[in-house]
């Protein structure tokens, strides 16, 4: 018969990223720990919380940035260690161990990539203040400090909730406020899915990503990512490790019931960029369009002809822009942005190297292998476990 040393509750609702990856942090410290826990989490990844005194668990790790949960657990004779945002104030912060994504670390990552980029607007899309999204509130202070330390303005829009029946008129304030801003302009989004907002209001209005509008999310969300046809940028956080932190600090609470409350805080892993921030200061207005049309289509097998009906001119007077501009003729960079989306296609190992060669637009595979050795000096396999070992590398 099992008979588990502790039995614990973690109270998350896992339909969302984050929370995923906070629970996978606490599978990974059973793992390594070897501690004898028996753990429950609700079958279908809600959270409930009616009788929660009478359950009789030893302890309990929970999203304190929903506020039902943290009022749920307060005054529980048991340890309890929070997970949630960070704060500015130390006084904001539950008396009890807590593990925090750090917000400030999240918008800087976000905002440094953005001015890397040479860019010197800005501007935050952010939620409507209310309890359930604190951190969002944390989140635009931080990036209206950092403009503020660099002399820069920012322009923040909190948006409305999104509701099927309001969808409409949410949409079109955000339109509003996007042809209200200056271009170019980098936006730092809340949330993805919020940034994914951003994508869709762009397309509607016309207004180019990244060649006047680039934009950055936060969570690397799978799901908001891929219902963009524009690839999104995002800020990796550092969930997995906040799950870790949280079991280790349950587990010395349980071990060691006295011991005085602390705050963790997690930085990012860092920003992974897609097409979203690919921003290049181009001056040219029929190159920016140029530019526009390559990146969505690149992949479709289209050739410099279609590109040229799109922007409407010649093809002297757009090759010698283009070439004044970026130093390489429109062909190359056809051929730049497939070989740019099939190297990063190759670094997710699920994909099949025949499906990579598909979805770029190569003719065939063996037409890939010639281009990857030309450029690499080796096949797309190689390029591949070449990335997979670095990245394996301890």
């Amino acid at each position: 018969m099992f008979n588990a040393q502790h039995r614990i509750t973690l109270l998350f609702n896992a339909n969302k990223v984050y929370d995923r990856q906070v629970i996978e942090g606490v599978g990974h410290y059973l793992q390594s720990s070897k501690v004898s826990w028996d753990v429950y989490l609700e079958e279908d990844f809600l959270t409930r919380l009616e009788q929660i005194e009478s359950w009789g668990v030893d302890g309990i790790i929970a999203d304190f940035d929903d506020p039902s949960i943290q009022a749920a657990v307060s005054g529980l004779d048991l340890p309890v260690i929070g997970v949630g945002g960070s704060y500015q104030n130390d006084a904001d912060y539950p008396e009890i161990p807590y593990v925090a994504t750090d917000n400030d670390k999240v918008i800087e990552a976000a905002y440094e990539h953005l001015k890397q980029k040479g860019l010197e607007q800005f501007a935050f899309y952010g939620f409507p203040p209310d309890q359930n999204h604190r951190w969002a509130i944390e989140r635009e202070k931080a990036i209206v400090q950092m403009c503020k330390n660099d002399d820069y303005l920012c322009s923040i829009y909190r948006g409305h909730p999104t509701r099927p029946e309001t969808w409409q008129y949410t949409m079109n304030r955000l339109s509003e406020w996007l042809q209200s801003l200056p271009n170019p302009i980098g936006i730092i989004s809340v949330t993805d899915a919020r940034a994914r907002h951003l994508l869709q209001a762009c397309d509607n209005i016309g207004k180019l990503v990244p060649e006047h509008i680039s934009i950055v999310g936060i969570d690397d969300d799978d799901i908001a990512r891929n219902l963009s046809r524009i690839s999104l940028s995002s800020v990796t956080q550092g969930c997995f490790e906040m799950g870790v932190q949280a079991a280790k600090l349950l587990h010395h609470r349980l071990d060691n019931p006295h011991l005085k409350p602390k705050v963790v805080k997690v930085p990012p892993v860092g920003v992974v960029q897609r097409q979203s921030s690919d921003f290049k200061a181009l001056q040219d207005p029929y190159v920016i369009q140029a530019m526009h049309f390559i990146r969505q289509n690149a992949t479709r097998g289209i050739k410099v002809e279609q590109v040229l009906d799109y922007v409407g001119v010649s093809r002297s007077n757009l090759e010698n822009r283009f070439i004044e501009e970026c130093g390489h003729s429109i062909h190359n960079e056809i051929h730049n942005e497939k070989l740019n989306r099939a190297c990063h296609m190759l670094k997710n190992k699920e994909l099949d190297t025949r499906e990579v060669a598909k979805r770029c637009g190569y003719p065939s595979l063996q037409y890939m292998y010639a281009i990857f050795r030309k450029h690499f000096d080796k096949t797309p396999k190689e390029y591949r476990d070449q990335y997979l070992n670095k990245d394996n590398t301890p």
